[in-house]
């Protein structure tokens, strides 16, 4: 009977050269720079969706002064006299030309400054109502009058008031909004 033998070698087993360390190397190398190259799109997703609601907070705040601004210009007594500001409204600009504002023209909307707003401080909150004049609400209502002189429809005349809002907020969004208010003359 015959037996199989193995035979051992006993001679040096061949030196290695590396080339698997190399190409594990590499690709360890390849999937970091994948790794950070996603990490970066993804902080740069976050930072856009963190100034989207900043910006969306900031347009609902301004949108609330905007609509306080509208209650209390619908509200005025009569228009302002004269082109200077007080209290928040203006008086038409001479000439028709547009004026330069001033932080002080501007009202604060301290009624809005609470926590369903989420708006720290109430002068990041402010609006101001400009008179832009009387209009007529349709064309050529004015040429027919009552025995007092003015029109006989009651809503031909509108006094116009331009209400603006901004929220301006240290580190955030700005925004600033504005409307066209038309209030009928009595």
């Amino acid at each position: 009977m015959f037996s199989r033998r193995r035979s051992v070698s006993l001679a040096a087993p061949r030196a290695q050269r590396g080339v698997a360390l190399v190409v594990v190397l590499i690709l360890l190398l390849v999937m970091t720079l994948l790794g950070l190259a996603s990490l970066r799109g993804t902080l740069l997703e976050e930072r856009m969706a963190a100034n989207l609601f900043d910006r969306s907070l900031g347009f609902q705040a301004a949108e609330a002064a905007l609509r306080q601004g509208e209650v209390v210009a619908m509200g005025l007594a009569s228009p302002p006299v004269g082109n200077a500001c007080a209290a928040g409204v203006c008086g038409p600009p001479l000439n028709g030309l547009n004026r330069a504002l001033g932080n002080s023209d501007w009202v604060n909307a301290a009624a809005l400054a609470n926590n369903t707003l989420a708006v720290p401080n109430a002068s990041d909150l402010q609006y101001l109502i400009e008179y832009m004049g009387e209009y007529n609400t349709t064309p050529k209502c004015d040429l027919i009058t009552g025995p007092n002189g003015r029109p006989k429809d009651p809503l031909c005349k509108a006094y116009m008031y331009r209400v603006s809002a901004r929220y301006v907020a240290a580190g955030r969004s700005s925004v600033i909004l504005q409307s066209v208010v038309r209030k009928p003359a009595p």
